[in-house]
């Protein structure tokens, strides 16, 4: 089956996520300096759940253009992923409200593991797909992807003693996925 509905689907559900997470953002009853100041953590969760959403959609975009067909596994697969996406203004919203709090920053790493638990989950349902061979071909070994899930792993588990750590390795895990997926790329293009 065609893969258009698919896309169309989640793009629109990752606009819902973006947008219900700036509406966490709650406009100070001040025109002070110091009433925005007081709102630095909710816009610092924003604001690297902002970059996580858009580094989704931003590979989600990549992987779907170099696959050819979907299957049903692979819309469940992407249901599934987007379910995790859609847990990450709660989980921002919570941990902004709480200062980074060490349950909430473990919480929000969780949610940030499973969405990549979920995207790895996307992959494999897509290049099982026999069209999808120039992806299958381009994922190879995915040290990047692997790399991910174990600082995932050390944030939340670092979270519940030192969370502006584990706050900062969710952070370091976001600046490695800026530049949308480079083997797709390669692959795309040597094709």
């Amino acid at each position: 089956m065609g893969k258009n509905r698919l896309e169309a689907f989640s793009d629109g559900v990752l606009a819902i996520i973006i947008t219900i997470m700036v509406l966490e953002l709650k406009v100070p009853h001040s025109i002070e300096w110091a009433a925005l100041l007081k709102l630095w953590p909710v816009f610092v969760s924003y604001l690297l759940s902002f970059i996580y959403v858009g580094i989704y959609w931003n590979n989600h975009h990549h992987m779907l253009h170099a696959s050819r067909q979907v299957s049903g596994v692979v819309l469940w697969a992407n249901l599934h992923l987007l379910f995790w996406l859609s847990l990450i203004p709660f989980a921002s919203g919570w941990m902004g409200e709480n200062h980074f709090a060490p349950l909430t920053t473990a919480l929000y790493g969780f949610v940030l593991l499973m969405s990549a638990l979920a995207y790895w989950l996307l992959e494999w349902a897509l290049s099982r797909v026999p069209q999808n061979a120039l992806l299958s071909q381009a994922l190879g070994r995915d040290v990047k992807g692997k790399l991910s899930l174990v600082l995932y792993l050390l944030g939340i588990l670092v979270a519940m003693q030192l969370p502006a750590l584990a706050w900062g390795i969710y952070a370091a895990v976001a600046l490695m996925w800026l530049v949308p997926d480079r083997r797709i790329e390669r692959q795309l293009r040597d094709a």
